[in-house]
């Protein structure tokens, strides 16, 4: 059943924020928006309040305040890999985005793999990071349509078939329109709203649910009464526990790890990177940025919260099944007011628009600059790039509405913990590259092959027994499953380990031997673009490229960068 009041409450804030979306073409506006500078990446000019909102908009996604918690919900300590994971992120890459924005300013690059086609001169190479990162992003934008399906879904809008699905579509039709209009501009503008609505809800939920129900130990003997119940699905076994117990110890550390070294690897990370200011607005980002890592430990604990107040998932019309997406937006509905659950759905909701955005932006870029310019128009103008990449959003965009209509969710789910498998295999052609050409171009390819044809085939023998799926049923293997060419190194041990590190792994000492093999025998590693000053640029350098104020020819045409 419909509650209307918190339909009108969410319909009103997403209304203030669709006018926001329109409204942001004009917001810090340098020129014409017909060029990939401006549209895509926003001027190149945001500071350190903006780039501080954009990021964490991106990072911290609505998929990422529905599945949190809704792991902890069903698995218990396993679902806190989250906390350490960006705990450890910020440090790893304070560096390395800085050489990335710095070699990026000084040559006009817009994508990662605009980056490696000028470090190795490989426009192979770059092809190969470029669908890597388009692959890996799409099933990342469709969960985002996930979270917000959950919280239609709480408030009664819950039918089957299309007419379940047609205010999503209607949601992103509107999403895809001042996308469109106003490029990166508009989630950066929606930010400011998105993160502002969702640490006043989890503030107010983690003070006043507890007291509610009984503390904080009370919540927590609870969640580990329930977690040590055997089920079906975990083959009669506790269905998890608030601990770490000794077959997922290593599965918690190298899914942490693996996730740390994947999140700026994708394409809609560096492009927030790229789109701020300067070297300095980006150091004092990587330090503050941790402060969303307290609101995702704050969220992650409504997991247990939900089962003490005894909240069960809200069943999906469209499929008979219950929907854990929902547990938490299940949780506010039935522990507050309307109003105030109307808030919170309303941050959800638009903490899937922001990432979805960004997401489809940068996949955009990634196609206009490394596929569309370097193979089909390589004389394309700075205006119809931009054309293209915007015509390219709007098909990202409904690609990913397509995988919630024909695919099931679920999948989509086990889809983007592929994608970090799939992602992290472009780190020795993007991250290692930064600091040193050692690696040579075809041993980057040999490793990629190798590593992404490993990875794939571990995720293949991971079965599902929730779902009753045999093959791609998430990303976590136990090592008597671990193969090297028929040898089992670990038989019988029950241990799990993220997939995505083992490939990682395979695919740096492929690229390693392989490097030795082809300097032995003298291969030509390729021209350098980039000079070791280019990574030590910052803002205010002559070595910057000027950035495009308008396009070329148009009225007011200042300076135009193209590449």
């Amino acid at each position: 059943m419909t509650n209307w009041v918190e339909l009108v409450v969410f319909l009103v804030l997403f209304l203030v924020v669709t006018v926001l979306g329109f409204l942001a073409a004009r917001w810090q506006r340098g020129g014409h928006m017909e060029h990939l500078d401006e549209w895509g990446l926003g001027g190149r000019k945001f500071g350190s309040w903006v780039t501080w909102f954009l990021v964490g908009g991106d990072l911290y996604t609505a998929y990422t305040f529905v599945a949190v918690p809704a792991l902890l919900f069903s698995s218990g300590a396993l679902g806190f890999y989250a906390l350490p994971y960006t705990v450890v992120l910020y440090p790893l890459v304070f560096l390395p985005v800085l050489r990335m924005w710095s070699v990026s300013r000084v040559h006009g690059y817009v994508t990662p793999a605009d980056f490696v086609r000028g470090r190795y001169g490989s426009s192979l190479l770059a092809l190969i990071v470029a669908i890597t990162g388009i692959v890996a992003t799409m099933p990342y934008i469709a969960l985002q349509l996930v979270g917000l399906e959950a919280v239609l879904r709480t408030m009664g809008i819950n039918a089957s078939g299309i007419l379940g699905h047609l205010p999503l579509l209607i949601a992103f039709v509107i999403l895809a329109v001042y996308t469109y209009q106003s490029g990166l501009r508009a989630p950066a503008l929606i930010a400011f709203v998105k993160d502002i609505l969702i640490y006043a809800v989890i503030l107010v939920a983690v003070l006043y649910l507890p007291a509610k129900l009984g503390g904080w130990a009370s919540i927590f003997d609870s969640a580990q009464a329930k977690l040590s119940q055997p089920s079906a699905t975990s083959g009669g076994k506790p269905q998890g526990s608030i601990l770490l117990t000794g077959s997922n110890q290593l599965q918690y550390i190298t899914l942490a790890l693996g996730s740390a070294l994947a999140l700026f690897l994708y394409p809609h990370s560096v492009t927030g990177v790229l789109a701020s200011r300067g070297r300095a607005v980006l150091k004092r980002n990587m330090v503050a940025l941790p402060a969303y890592s307290l609101l995702l430990g704050l969220l992650a604990l409504l997991g247990y919260v939900a089962i003490a107040a005894g909240v069960k998932p809200v069943t999906n019309n469209a499929t008979g099944r219950p929907d854990a997406n929902t547990i938490i937006p299940a949780l506010f509905d039935s522990q507050f007011g309307s109003l105030f659950a109307g808030i919170a759905f309303a941050a959800i909701g638009i903490g899937a628009l922001v990432p979805a955005a960004i997401m489809s932006i940068a996949a955009a870029n990634l196609w206009t600059r490394n596929v569309y310019k370097e193979y089909l128009h390589r004389s394309a103008t700075p205006r119809q790039e931009a054309r293209q990449a915007k015509l390219a959003s709007l098909v990202v965009k409904f690609g990913a509405v397509a995988f919630i209509l024909f695919i099931d969710p679920q999948f989509s789910i086990d889809l983007q913990l592929i994608g970090g498998v799939i992602i992290l295999q472009t780190l020795p052609a993007v991250a290692i590259a930064l600091y040193t050409r050692w690696l040579h171009r075809w041993a980057l390819l040999a490793g990629w092959v190798v590593g992404m044809t490993y990875g794939m085939y571990l995720l293949s023998i991971i079965p599902n027994p929730a779902t009753g799926r045999r093959h791609f049923g998430g990303s976590a293997l136990t090592l008597d499953k671990l193969t090297i060419l028929g040898w089992h190194p670990f038989a019988g041990s029950p241990v799990q380990i993220y997939v995505g590190f083992v490939a990682l792994v395979v695919n740096l000492v492929v690229a390693v031997v392989v490097t030795w093999l082809l300097r032995a025998a003298g291969v030509f590693n390729g021209p350098d673009q980039t000079a070791p000053a280019d990574y030590h640029a910052d803002e205010g350098s002559p070595r910057l490229k000027p950035v495009a104020d308008a396009v070329a020819g148009a009225p007011g045409a200042k300076v135009v960068a193209s590449e």
